[in-house]
């Protein structure tokens, strides 16, 4: 019966297709049937994530996404590496726990819940510390779905503008494209192409993770699925993967990313929940207001 359960919350959350959720769906599936500690989702960790992550480097060309984003992409990085650092300071102002303030960060310089889950294995982040960061950054794309078209609107911002701004400030890949298609035209392609950019940066972002978190071992242990992860960009480079092949590889990485989210989800204590304060949330919000302005500003005059 509780293989049955746990199969069929997993295909809801597939079938949901969000990230949040299917931590979410983890966890009630531990706080109402209370596995044991040697239940499969708890025992395989984080393999799925890792293996989605590897599967997610073999969508991307790195000449491609240069060359497709030449004018923007020396801005994407320098708002990038801004964000990046900005959160960091803000989290210690703040007094929140390294390991949590570097999963707000990376979601919200780079990519959202993507760029969490990348670093997360990494910086040995608990399973309720990327809860935390992946309900906050579901709060802020939610809203940002909604609230983004109308600001565009209102500031008549063009098609390309609304695009860029929207690859820019928003967390998450299909939070940006879903505020782009709601706002209409070619927004949409211009978000995807642009947010390419941001993405690109997971390779140094997971770099800089495993130097800060693993500098004090002894031997630093290169992570093997990093490894991998790079092989594989190298690998689409070098073999042009069709676009056939991107979207089968896009699939099975989403596929990979949600299960493992979901056993994240299934080795969180529900009751350390309590715990929570509302710093994180602070945290997050300053650093988005702070980053809206800055790429409306850039998109706008630069």
């Amino acid at each position: 019966m509780l293989n049955f359960i746990f199969i069929l919350l997993v295909l809801i959350s597939l079938f949901l297709g969000n990230a949040a959720l299917s931590v979410f769906l983890g966890i009630l599936f531990t706080y109402f049937f209370r596995p044991s500690q040697n239940f499969f989702s708890r025992r395989i960790n984080t393999l799925p994530l890792q293996i989605g992550i590897v599967l997610l480097g073999a969508t991307i060309s790195m000449p491609y996404a240069l060359s497709v984003s030449a004018d923007y992409f020396p801005w994407i990085s320098l708002f990038v590496i801004v964000s990046f650092i900005a959160g960091l300071i803000i989290g210690k102002i703040l007094g929140i726990h390294q390991r949590l303030a570097f999963l707000l960060s990376s979601g919200a310089a780079i990519c959202g819940g993507t760029a969490m889950a990348a670093v997360a294995p990494i910086i040995k982040a608990k399973p309720q510390e990327l809860l935390i960061a992946m309900t906050i950054v579901f709060l802020l794309n939610a809203i940002a779905i909604i609230l983004f078209p109308i600001v565009g609107n209102y500031l008549e911002m063009t098609n390309f503008e609304f695009g860029a701004w929207s690859a820019l400030a928003i967390h998450d890949t299909s939070s940006v494209i879903g505020s782009a298609v709601t706002f209409g035209g070619e927004s949409a392609q211009v978000a995807a192409t642009l947010k390419l950019g941001r993405t690109i940066w997971l390779i140094p972002l997971i770099l800089i993770a495993n130097l800060i978190f693993n500098k004090q071992a002894k031997a630093t242990k290169f992570p093997r699925f990093i490894i991998f992860f790079i092989a594989a960009i190298v690998l689409n480079t070098l073999l042009n993967f069709n676009s056939e092949v991107i979207s089968l590889l896009k699939i099975c990485s989403q596929i990979f990313l949600l299960f493992g989210l979901f056993c994240i989800g299934s080795q969180f204590d529900i009751d350390e929940i309590k715990s929570i304060d509302g710093k994180p949330l602070m945290m997050a919000l300053i650093l988005w207001v702070a980053v809206i302005p800055l790429a409306y500003f850039l998109v706008k005059y630069f």
